[in-house]
């Protein structure tokens, strides 16, 4: 699951528009846009919402979960550790 904020905060974590992000999942602009029209968790099809999750991933976001383990704690998005690695070098 992946909440409309998440979605936006990857964006912008990668520096990307909505445009990007569609060619990036292979997902339509307009659906990319009434995904993050929404309120709350990200409405769509299953498969979609996992293209999504996917090129967020191969670009290095990890979205976190409710309950997931994060010094933080709650909802956010981060860059994971191999990204972040890559980054440094």
């Amino acid at each position: 699951m992946m909440t409309v904020a998440q979605m936006r905060a990857g964006r912008a974590l990668l520096g990307i528009d909505q445009r990007q992000l569609a060619e990036m999942s292979g997902v339509s602009l307009p659906t990319i846009q009434r995904m993050e029209a929404s309120e709350g968790n990200v409405r769509g099809v299953v498969e979609t919402l996992t293209r999504v999750i996917e090129a967020f991933q191969r670009a290095g976001v990890e979205l976190i979960g409710e309950n997931a383990a994060s010094p933080g704690g709650g909802r956010g998005v981060r860059f994971s550790r191999s990204a972040a690695q890559a980054g440094e070098r």
